[in-house]
């Protein structure tokens, strides 16, 4: 017990660091090099181009505020500037452990992003084992990551199994009445974890759940099982995958002609797209997200110590670097996930990767992308997600109420421009 209780000391000490006390005068010898290199892969071609644009520009955004406001990772007595490096795995598996490897054995990277998808993750991960190169996802939702027993894996993302459960919690209190549900998910390594989970919660709360299907990746017609659905007479939905699938999904329901009270997808009504895609068409339709523009997290609410840029400070700097292109919550938490690994090596006043791993299980922070903090497995355990629904051409927070923009539009036909 006193040990542990010394570990946790030491480990609180090194907390005081990482929020701008001075390090620990005994590590102001140690050698360090002139910057600390960060990256991974990151798809910025093929099915998952734009979320992964979305990430790049949200590392892009945490490196210059690092290097730039905070002035670099706080270490051995000195301030070191990041390099983020990355290279486009044109969202391809096989591209992913060839990568890794190159960023690992030629560009010296040691703290590693997860590529965007549960499945690009879940193949990387092992390059990453071995190399006992940390191995943050961020885009990679699955719970069976943080099952494989992977001592360098973290997450950043909200795990897969809670991604749907809190559209339950509002339906049941917007309409008690609406219990008849139907699910249609793309299947795959990170659908198939968020239906597991929304089964099990819909089931626990005595939802009927009328109609339960899945499609293949890179479906081009969901005519057939639309068609099937609405005959099972559903009050609401709960699907989707990705953001092309996701897009699919919601034209070819106002396609057909479906009357559902509310539908929820998941990533792709988070976004921008979706509304440039769908115009009015979008309206109505609700979507899990980790983050979103009008998110009051600050440093006088904080739940942990606060780290990072302001809200605003991201979204201004996100637009310089994207084009201005708006940013959603692929580009937030890639920031966050960056951020993570700057608390964790001053926490850990080192640059040895299992020394961080062992300080960011201890880790708790709030940013402007929320709460941020892991279990034993590395699976995240702090943060908690919103649901946006696009009202009038925008999107908007309806949930939970204390983090609203706009009420819920219920049913969506009454939605505005719609």
């Amino acid at each position: 017990m006193m040990t542990k209780m010394r570990g946790l000391l030491l480990i609180g000490l090194a907390v005081l660091a990482a929020f701008g006390l001075q390090a620990s005068p005994s590590l102001t010898q140690q050698e360090l090099p002139s910057q600390i290199v960060m990256g991974g892969p990151i798809s910025l071609s093929g099915a998952y181009a734009k979320e992964g644009s979305q990430g790049l520009w949200g590392f892009q955004v945490a490196e210059k505020w690092v290097n730039e406001v905070y002035g670099g990772v706080r270490i051995g007595g000195r301030q070191i500037p990041i390099k983020y490096v990355y290279y486009d795995d044109e969202s391809k598996k096989e591209n992913v452990t060839s990568l890794l490897e190159r960023l690992i054995t030629v560009d010296g990277v040691k703290f590693l992003f997860a590529p965007y998808s549960s499945g690009l993750t879940l193949a990387g991960a092992p390059v990453a084992e071995q190399y006992q190169a940390l191995y943050n996802s961020h885009g990679g939702a699955s719970d069976r990551i943080f099952e494989q027993g992977y001592r360098y894996a973290v997450q950043t993302i909200v795990p897969g199994t809670r991604y749907q459960v809190d559209m339950f919690d509002m339906m049941r209190a917007l309409d008690p009445q609406a219990t008849k549900v139907a699910f249609l998910f793309e299947d795959d390594e990170f659908t198939r974890t968020v239906r597991q989970g929304a089964l099990a919660y819909a089931t626990a709360l005595g939802f009927d759940i009328v109609f339960d299907r899945t499609y293949p990746s890179k479906v081009a017609d969901l005519t057939p099982a639309l068609t099937e659905m609405a005959a099972t007479n559903p009050d609401f939905l709960v699907g989707g995958g990705h953001f092309a699938d996701g897009q699919l999904l919601a034209q070819q329901i106002g396609g057909l002609g479906i009357t559902l009270k509310a539908a929820s997808i998941v990533v792709a009504p988070t976004l921008p797209a979706f509304g440039e895609a769908l115009t009015n068409q979008a309206n109505g339709f609700i979507g899990p997200a980790h983050w979103e523009i009008g998110v009051k997290f600050s440093p006088e609410t904080a739940s942990y110590p606060w780290f990072g840029p302001t809200q605003e400070w991201f979204i201004d700097t996100f637009r310089q670097i994207s084009g201005g292109v708006e940013p959603d919550y692929h580009g937030a938490e890639a920031t966050a996930a960056l951020l993570s690994y700057v608390l964790g090596i001053t926490m850990a006043q080192s640059l040895d990767t299992t020394a961080v791993r062992e300080a960011m299980g201890f880790l708790r922070f709030t940013s402007f992308y929320g709460d941020w903090g892991i279990d034993e497995t590395g699976k995240q355990i702090a943060h908690k997600s919103v649901l946006i629904q696009w009202q009038n051409g925008r999107k908007e927070i309806v949930w939970p109420a204390e983090a609203q923009t706009a009420a819920p539009c219920y049913p969506m036909a009454t939605c505005p421009g719609r």
